[in-house]
This record gives structure tokens, C-alpha cells and sequence, in this order.
């Protein structure tokens, strides 16, 4: 079995238990760490050679916790600061609109926000509006 395809079965097989970028992680660590070249690395794991090079980066910075994490790497909301005040006032009076949201956001924080985006931001919140 040539060895692209022994790391294929080895991430299948880890992908019984975690995530498959989990999977491909760990196996990337353990390629890098024996010696193994980047380029052969993203061959044999299916990950681009960018991610390869972040992963050995991050490795020889001794940073190997954060790359067993998944996940948060999205930006954070608008609202992420204020959510609490917000949640509060929507409770504490009636809106009967999510444009009346928006509206109330906009007014109080500054933070201007589609009706779309209260729609996310109530099903997110598990308020109902």
C-alpha cells in the first residue's frame, strides 16, 4: 500500500471517533513531526499546502493545543458585546416587528442590522418576534 493511501485509511479510521479535519490534523502533526515535507504532507492528507505550512508553523511555535481546537475561526458578530441589552430590551418591551429591532439596535447601539440578521440573531437567541 503505497503511503497516500495508508494515511487515507489511517485518517478513515481516526474519523470513527473525531471530525475528519480533527483526523487530518493529528495525522499532519505526525507526518511534520517525523520529517516529512509539507508538500508530502498536504499529498498524503488531502489538506492544501497552506493549511500544511500553518500546521508546522504552529508546531515549531510549540502551539499544538490550538490545533486540536475546531472551530472559532469565523469573526464575531456585530451584537457579540451588546447581546445581553439587547436580549433585555426586547424582553422588557414589545416589539411586533423584527424591523422594530432593528430599529431599536440601530437607536441605542448604533449597530445597523437587516431584518434578515434579527431573524438570525432571535433564532440564535431563542427569542420569538
Amino acid at each position: 500500500m503505497e503511503s497516500k493511501n495508508a494515511m487515507l485509511v489511517v485518517i478513515k479510521f481516526l474519523n470513527m471517533f473525531m471530525p475528519v479535519t480533527l483526523s487530518k490534523r493529528i495525522v499532519s502533526i505526525i507526518l511534520l513531526a517525523v520529517g516529512i515535507e509539507c508538500r508530502q504532507v498536504a499529498e498524503m492528507t488531502g489538506f492544501c499546502g497552506k493549511t500544511v505550512k500553518m500546521i508546522q508553523t504552529r508546531l515549531n511555535d510549540g502551539e499544538i493545543k490550538g490545533l486540536l481546537k475546531i472551530g472559532g475561526g469565523g469573526r464575531k458578530s456585530k451584537t457579540a458585546d451588546v447581546e445581553e441589552e439587547i436580549i433585555k430590551e426586547i424582553n422588557n418591551n414589545q416589539y411586533h416587528s423584527r424591523q422594530q429591532i432593528a430599529d431599536m439596535i440601530y437607536e441605542k447601539h448604533g449597530i445597523k442590522l437587516s431584518v434578515t440578521s434579527i431573524g438570525d440573531f432571535l433564532k440564535k437567541t431563542k427569542l420569538n418576534a
